[in-house]
């Protein structure tokens, strides 16, 4: 199928209430622009310098999801367009990330990434640490960032039962952590959920998927 009946298809079979990010990292503007076409209007990159290529290629409507690890050297680069970061994984990225979006006049929106997975190359913060975060006085002084909700990724396994654990520690731990709303904190964002696990995901709380493959077809690492 072309990327469009691809796109229409996921999007036949979503619930109303979840979002779909596309995930068009690797992927050329030709590509995205097909996905535009289609009435795609957000997608997720996992490096900052591709993104910034994409974001002054095509039109100014999109909204930019910043999906992968994040180093807080780059932020500045994105800083005066992207809409949400999902792979928020320490304080001192917010705290960069708030500095930046105030040169830029703006409130950025961000994930607070909880590690769910039992894989050892997966980023994140434990749901305590995020909890000490959320309830501390240094974030309420971040006037320029906005915690909006929570993202995790589940271990890379055929183990549907291992997953489903994961996403359910995440659904739990959003729903622990969203009655601790604060001036720029207030939690409605589960953000899980890929091509190959998006509709468990979903069963189990997510309202924002990642589809990559799914839409575009298998990436190419070697462009």
């Amino acid at each position: 199928m072309s990327i469009q009946q691809n796109l229409l298809h996921i999007k036949s079979k979503l619930p109303e209430h979840v979002t779909l990010v596309a995930v068009s990292k690797t992927k050329p503007v030709s590509d995205l622009m097909e996905a535009y076409n289609a009435g795609q209007r957000i997608f997720g990159e996992n490096k900052i310098q591709e993104m910034v290529d994409k974001y002054e290629d095509m039109p100014k409507d999109i909204e930019w999801h910043m999906i992968g690890h994040v180093q807080r050297n780059k932020v500045k680069h994105m800083a005066e367009f992207v809409s949400l970061i999902h792979g928020v994984d320490n304080f001192k990225l917010l705290k960069e990330i708030n500095k930046q979006a105030k040169k830029h006049n703006r409130i950025i929106n961000c994930l607070l990434q909880i590690k769910i997975a039992s894989e050892d190359s997966k980023f994140g913060m434990s749901p305590n640490e995020a909890s000490e975060i959320i309830q501390s006085k240094a974030l309420s002084e971040l006037q320029h960032i906005k915690v909006v909700g929570l993202m995790g990724m589940a271990t890379f396994t055929n183990n549907t039962n291992l997953v489903e654990k994961e996403f359910t520690l995440l659904k739990t731990t959003f729903d622990n952590l969203k009655e601790l709303q604060t001036v720029n904190c207030k939690l409605q964002t589960i953000s899980m959920g890929m091509s190959g696990d998006y509709q468990l995901a979903i069963d189990c709380g997510s309202n924002m998927i990642r589809v990559g493959s799914s839409i575009f077809g298998e990436r190419n690492y070697n462009n």
